[in-house]
């Protein structure tokens, strides 16, 4: 059973929409940049969306209390979901995901109480990850199938492939999918404790990266099955046509050196896509900029093209990571691929790793995309892949 996209939206640092977001790959835009919001003193490089939480509210008209992980998450699923509407015939799902949650609230919260100030108890509500997915599925009128999918930096790609299966299992026939993060003082500092926060812009595959640099945002696909696209009339955007998670288990936050885990889940996307490694035009890297990830990923893109590497690149040095949101992000940015036949480029590269000698793509580039292959890696090495196909 094919699962066709037919709708996607997003928000991140670079754009507040899908046109504005592609403007900005366009014209290797960065929205990464000096920020002193979260930190005491000095500055952080964040991928910062371009709007504060007043101004999402107003667009909204949603009712308070309301985290920004919401707030994000309803903008990308509102635009997704477009003229969607509710229907008795079609069986409709929706599977979001989240890391942090409403914790840019709760720590509001937390905030205020050991300073002894007033403390507002009703903000705890927001934390839950499920109180996201809530949000969404009521503004949108979605009251079936409601589930929520947390495994760190995956979370968004498994939301996608959760929904694909359940269309190709003829449990639903329509599902909207994706993932929200925003900012939040504890993801920060969690990151920087681990030393992989790099304090200068962010280098994907670079022999020089020192680490990542933290960004917000949200992305939403809608997901539908022959019947729903019948009943919906919605225009096919591409189909997703192999989806894999293969966890390797081999380190807390750090990926399997050997990249044994991100080799799993591309061959076996590749196996459930029926392609052969040669018909993939471009991938859409995990590329987070720590030493770890990149080399991992490298290895793991050698072990399976060999020495014909499709053309590859990072997009996080233009949003940031987005953590769970990051899966779902990508996945629009590959269906932008496959739309106007273009591959991304990877910025502030310029030197290749040392052990894999391996060049990203570092031009906007015009080449016919046919299909394209996105990794999305998690801590506990949650390692998924997408492959998306031109309908």
């Amino acid at each position: 059973m094919k699962v066709t996209i037919t709708g996607i939206g997003i928000i991140s640092a670079i754009g507040l929409n899908v046109h504005e977001n592609f403007q900005s790959l366009k014209s290797k835009t960065s929205g990464i940049k000096e920020n002193t919001n979260f930190i005491e003193k000095g500055k952080l490089l964040l991928g910062q969306v371009q709007q504060t939480n007043d101004e999402l509210e107003q667009q909204l008209g949603v009712n308070k209390p309301i985290s920004r992980t919401s707030l994000l998450g309803l903008v990308a699923a509102k635009e997704a979901w477009a003229e969607n509407k509710p229907n008795n015939l079609i069986r409709t799902g929706i599977i979001s995901s989240t890391s942090v949650g409403g914790m840019d609230k709760s720590e509001h919260y937390y905030s205020n109480k050991l300073k002894g100030k007033q403390a507002d108890i009703s903000l705890i509500v927001t934390h839950d990850n499920g109180n996201t997915t809530e949000k969404i599925a009521s503004a949108i009128g979605i009251s079936g199938y409601v589930n929520t999918l947390s495994t760190a930096c995956s979370s968004a790609a498994n939301a996608i492939m959760l929904g694909a299966r359940l269309i190709q299992q003829n449990k639903l026939d329509r599902v909207l999918v994706g993932g929200t993060d925003s900012l939040t003082s504890f993801t920060i500092e969690g990151f920087k404790s681990l030393m992989i926060y790099d304090e200068d812009w962010v280098k994907p595959f670079d022999q020089n990266r020192k680490g990542l640099n933290l960004g917000e945002g949200a992305g939403f696909l809608v997901l539908e099955n022959k019947k729903s696209i019948q009943l919906t009339k919605n225009k096919a955007l591409a189909e997703l046509v192999g989806w894999s998670n293969a966890a390797d288990a081999y380190h807390q936050t750090a990926s399997s050196p050997d990249g044994k885990g991100a080799t799993l889940a591309i061959q076996q996307a590749l196996d459930q896509a029926k392609l052969k490694p040669a018909a993939i035009s471009y991938i859409n890297a995990h590329g987070t900029g720590t030493p770890n990830n990149d080399l991992s990923e490298s290895v793991a893109l050698k072990n399976i093209f060999k020495d014909k590497i499709p053309p590859f690149s990072s997009t996080k040095a233009y949003t940031g990571h987005t953590l769970a949101a990051s899966g779902a992000i990508e996945a629009v940015f590959s269906v932008l691929a496959l739309q106007h036949n273009v591959i991304f480029p990877n910025l502030n590269y310029v030197t290749p790793i040392e052990e894999t000698q391996l060049e990203p793509e570092t031009e906007f580039t015009n080449k016919q995309v046919d299909v394209v292959l996105s990794n999305s890696f998690g801590f506990g090495g949650n390692n998924s892949t997408l492959i998306f196909k031109k309908v």
